[in-house]
């Protein structure tokens, strides 16, 4: 997997937990590039394509800021954003033959999971 891919699903993941909470503000480009050892580049397009998805918002002059997701993404537009996710992991499951019980095993765990990490972060 491409790692601004991987970049974009640890922010998302980061969010989904509550790591990350609403209109924090993240890191400079130049900060998160040189934190990950990667590229600036890596780094614009990761934060371009969140604020494509409107998981993060640009405020001119203050930084890039992680929207108030909950709010400005359509169910439609959330449903899209998972199909894409769950689709690469299909192909995924399919390439490694596994059976589509222990895909649902897998997303069933991770779900748990990040509602338990979730539960943590709110306490």
């Amino acid at each position: 997997m491409p790692i601004y891919r991987q970049i974009i699903d640890q922010i998302k993941y980061q969010i989904a937990t509550g790591t990350l909470k609403e209109h924090q503000q993240m890191p400079s480009v130049r900060q998160l590039a040189n934190q990950l050892a990667v590229n600036q580049n890596t780094i614009l397009k990761v934060y371009n394509q969140l604020c494509q998805e409107k998981i993060l918002q640009v405020a001119r002059g203050s930084g890039t800021f992680v929207a108030g997701n909950a709010q400005t993404l359509r169910k439609a537009e959330m449903k899209e954003i998972v199909t894409k996710t769950l689709r690469t992991a299909t192909v995924q499951a399919v390439h490694f033959g596994l059976e589509v019980q222990e895909l649902h095993e897998l997303l069933d765990k991770e779900y748990r999971g990040m509602k338990q990490q979730e539960k943590k972060n709110t306490e």
